[in-house]
């Protein structure tokens, strides 16, 4: 299944993607949120559409805004430096531990919203990551196979940063990664049956038509099963909680010299079975 949301920013409704065509499932769910997820939400929406063709649910208009796939995450853990060759990129030593950090739930926009340069922001650089939705709650979980059932979905995650902020102002990541739509999701969420291998997944991004990132999900470190389990030795992780995986190399900072987004600049991500997503740069 393929979840989506849809409509204007905080009243987006929920639906599914069918054959490259968006379905209002609004009158039989009330949203793809926590509480749709902890109360076997994926087990009734999958029983409804084996009974129900995709036809009998209304067509949403092509001209309709996507909004996130998920509603509002309770919490975002990120994971940095968790690929091999971002890491050679960056200079830095492969982790022996997962690295990780929190980002602010206010980040989550829809997949094709404007992304804003924050003010006095000089150095906001880009991400193309693999976002992991959890689907039942993570507490000290024993094995990786425990870990791998709380999977919802997967889609596509854009950890934008803001260097300046992130690196030059106290060395704290928080508020060079939080700011008003630094986290772009979706465009769809795909549960695992319609992923044949997580971690075989191209991963691309342009800035203004030039490729910039090239990856694959294949020079992960931590597969997302791990850092489920690792994840949820440190904290609870909650139904509709994203876990932003990591970004392969090709980030502005690791260019030389390095280049940033400006007012004006179109970004463009991809990643394989999981859609693509499209902003456009203005100033905050």
């Amino acid at each position: 299944m393929k979840l989506i949301r849809f409509g204007e920013r905080g009243s987006e409704k929920p639906g599914v993607l069918v054959n490259n065509t968006r379905r209002d499932l609004s009158e039989e769910f009330s949203d793809w949120d926590s509480a749709f997820f902890s109360s076997a939400g994926l087990d009734l929406l999958r029983a409804l559409l084996r009974n129900r063709s995709p036809e009998s649910f209304r067509e949403v208009p092509e001209s309709t805004r996507w909004g996130a796939p998920v509603s509002r995450p309770r919490k975002i853990v990120c994971i940095g430096l968790n690929f091999h060759d971002h890491a050679r990129e960056s200079g830095m030593e492969i982790p022996r531990e997962p690295i990780l950090f929190l980002k602010a739930t206010n980040t989550v926009v829809g997949p094709n919203d404007d992304l804003l340069i924050p003010r006095r922001g000089e150095k906001t650089d880009w991400e193309v990551e693999l976002g992991v939705i959890i689907g039942k709650e993570a507490r000290y979980l024993a094995s990786l196979d425990q870990a791998a059932d709380c999977v919802a979905g997967y889609c596509i995650s854009h950890d934008v940063s803001e260097r300046e902020f992130q690196l030059e102002r106290g060395g704290q990541w928080s508020k060079g990664k939080s700011c008003d739509t630094f986290n772009p999701l979706g465009p769809s969420l795909s549960t695992p049956d319609e992923i044949r291998d997580v971690t075989k997944l191209g991963m691309k991004l342009w800035v203004n038509g030039e490729l910039r990132q090239n990856g694959n999900t294949g020079t992960m470190i931590f597969g997302p099963a791990h850092l489920i389990h690792y994840v949820s030795q440190f904290m609870t992780l909650e139904p509709g909680d994203l876990i932003s995986t990591g970004t392969p190399p090709g980030v502005g900072l690791g260019m030389k010299p390095p280049r940033y987004l400006k007012a004006g600049d179109i970004v463009e991500l991809e990643i394989d079975s999981l859609g693509r997503q499209r902003q456009h740069c203005v100033q905050a």
